[in-house]
């Protein structure tokens, strides 16, 4: 039960998560972002269910390209094997050299045909992991200029600085949504890893959720600027 992705799971928490960001700041461009990423988060659970599922029109096709071949090849060394008594040496050669060609060319082609599913899901695949890696930098734009130290110690702006209205408690809350935007982008990022058993997507994968890690990293770090742990006193009875 719990050694899979729940996909239905990740679209209800990140729906959530949109009206969390929606109800405590409503004209904030990140309730769009939250917007965005459950659209993005519906085609990507398509997606990748779509990726589980195996292609039979395409295998049925390619089932029988691959029996024509072999049909193709069989036939051809029969005609060899019959006719090679009335050869030459020489055209012998060039027969079984002829032969080897035939060979290499159909068997790239049955090599062809038979990984031609799994390009075809990696190219869907690899679509959808560049938007959320996109995704993943949009959420980071929003949280630029989010700065506690400013909060902290205040000083004077500029013209071009930017305005802060938030106080500390909703800053925390909005760079919290922050890294929680950036675990789901990770989260979706990963399904593909659990249906497709491909190296080039199981990369691509690891580069999102390394990036929303790192992200989502930078986030904390700012948020233990704005609320401190507190110091641990030592008890009296421990005081030497």
């Amino acid at each position: 039960m719990y050694r899979s992705l729940d996909a239905a799971k990740i679209i209800a928490t990140i729906q959530r998560l949109r009206d969390r960001v929606s109800e405590r700041f409503p004209q904030a461009g990140l309730s769009r972002v939250a917007a965005e990423l459950l659209r993005i988060a519906h085609e990507a659970v398509e997606r990748a269910n779509w990726v589980r599922r195996p292609h039979l029109p395409l295998r049925i096709g390619m089932a029988a390209l691959v029996i024509l071949f072999v049909a193709i090849l069989v036939g051809t060394f029969l005609h060899v094997k019959v006719s090679a008594s009335f050869y030459s040496f020489g055209e012998m050669i060039q027969a079984v050299e002829a032969s080897v060609n035939m060979i290499v060319l159909i068997g790239a082609g049955i090599f062809f045909l038979v990984t031609l599913e799994v390009r075809i899901k990696r190219r869907r695949a690899l679509r959808i992991l560049h938007e959320l890696r996109a995704m993943a930098h949009i959420v980071d734009i929003h949280q630029l200029t989010k700065d506690p130290e400013r909060m902290l110690h205040p000083g004077k702006g500029t013209a071009s600085s930017p305005v802060r209205t938030m106080n500390n408690l909703e800053l925390s809350r909005y760079l919290d949504y922050c890294s929680e935007m950036l675990s789901l982008i990770g989260k979706l990022a990963a399904l593909y890893a659990q249906y497709l058993d491909d190296g080039v997507v199981l990369e691509a994968v690891d580069e999102v959720e390394d990036l929303t890690t790192g992200l989502s990293r930078k986030i904390w770090q700012k948020i233990t600027l704005i609320n401190p742990s507190p110091r641990e006193e030592t008890p009296p009875d421990a005081a030497i």
